[in-house]
């Protein structure tokens, strides 16, 4: 989990601008499909009447609306950038703007900003620096997503003048649900003064015991667990959850199907396999109680799970997704774990991640630890789009899934 910067190094609203995000949906989706499907006109709108068998002076003084002309060309390339955009999240530094990231979003129209690092800088500081980076937005694109990983313990990304300092989670869950809710609605209010529309937290993962937490490397042994079965978590997690919507910032839940179960961690080790979880295990079903309570994304991590695909890593594949939407029901925005430098996802080249993740279903791809593969991914999804009908289409859904998603923010 690179989004949390587990090595010590440093490791709502609506835009700005006058256009709304739902207007810049429209838009995306209307020229991306342009560019598939060229040359179709849309069907002529309804006549300005609403008589349905008018009079001979009401036919003759009614004006048909008229047929509006199919954008061409020249915006169809923008089309195809807004959308291909929209399904990326790139990293920063946290304490400065890097120069790959001001590149992917001033230039590829990239929708989703993440800190990354360790920052005592405090609030006012990092609000300088969102609106910094607010400033390279296009003028046409949609409102930039900014988030962080602020769980608490070892994975809280910001400090410093006005942040708490979080506890790990397993003591978080010592408050109880209202308490814990109350104090996730403070610690989110210091996020959202601080400019951050999207917290990658809570864990909803399931360690398997007490006893044997420490052998769990990427959540049992850094106190990352709200509990250890499936009721604790879904009351706790979803309390965390809670209390960042009612700060209006938004939740994510992770890592889907779980990472309770494994031992190594999937940021080291590229063969992360979890032998026990399956469809009908509570490491998924506590996602559905969690994803009910409220908008909020889901995280989908990197292991493999031999109980349900044992060939691909979650984040590539189609059956952990369709399970997410299924059995889960979850219709909201899926993001991944970090795709750019985490071993586990290093078994692709970086534009076959981007191209895989989303093909198997997930919204966002997540680049948070190495920046520099952003390029590579950003082509390789706008190349697939050009030669895949298909894939063009998984594109367009995404997109509008996540331009919705902005324009709702925490309202659901």
């Amino acid at each position: 989990m690179r989004t949390g910067s587990l090595r010590r190094r440093p490791p709502r609203g609506r835009s700005r601008r006058s256009r709304s995000p739902r207007v810049g949906s429209a838009l995306a989706i209307g020229l991306l499909a342009a560019a598939l499907v060229a040359g179709c006109a849309p069907e002529p709108a309804p006549s300005g009447t609403s008589d349905p068998d008018p009079t001979p002076s009401q036919a003759a003084t009614s004006t048909p609306t008229p047929t509006p002309t199919p954008t061409r060309n020249a915006a169809d390339e923008l089309g195809a950038a807004v959308c291909v955009g929209q399904l990326f999240m790139v990293g920063t530094e946290v304490d400065a703007l890097t120069p790959e990231a001001v590149a992917a979003v001033r230039d590829r129209g990239v929708g989703g900003l993440f800190l990354h690092g360790r920052s005592t800088a405090g609030v006012a500081a990092t609000a300088a620096l969102v609106e910094q980076v607010r400033t390279l937005v296009p003028a046409a694109s949609p409102r930039l997503w900014v988030a962080t990983d602020q769980e608490g313990g070892e994975v809280q990304v910001l400090r410093g003048p006005g942040f708490d300092d979080i506890p790990f989670a397993i003591r978080q869950a010592d408050l109880g649900p209202e308490a814990l809710r109350s104090a996730a609605a403070t610690w989110g209010g210091q996020l959202a003064a601080a400019g951050i529309d999207v917290d990658l937290a809570p864990v909803a993962d399931i360690v398997t015991s007490a006893d044997v937490r420490f052998d769990n490397a990427p959540i049992g042994a850094l106190g990352r667990q709200y509990g250890y079965d499936e009721a604790t978590v879904a009351a706790d997690a979803g309390a965390f959850a809670a209390g960042m919507r009612d700060a209006g910032v938004i939740p994510t839940f992770k890592h889907f199907p779980g990472l309770g179960r494994v031992q190594a961690n999937t940021d080291y080790s590229a063969d992360v396999v979890d032998t026990t979880v399956g469809p009908d295990s509570p490491d998924v079903d506590v996602y559905r109680t969690l994803t009910a309570s409220g908008p909020a994304l889901v995280m989908v991590g990197t292991a493999h799970y031999a109980n349900i695909d044992p060939d691909n890593p979650a984040a590539f594949s189609p059956a952990v997704l369709d399970l997410l939407r299924e059995r889960v029901g979850f219709d909201g925005v899926v993001i991944t774990d970090d795709l750019s430098a985490a071993a586990a996802a290093e078994v692709l080249s970086p534009g076959d991640r981007a191209v895989s993740a989303i093909a198997a279903g997930a919204d966002i791809v997540l680049a948070s630890a190495d920046p520099t593969v952003l390029p590579a991914m950003h082509d390789a999804v706008a190349g697939r789009v050009q030669s895949d009908a298909a894939f063009a289409q998984r594109v367009l859904g995404s997109c509008e899934r996540v331009l919705e998603a902005k324009e709702a923010g925490v309202r659901g």
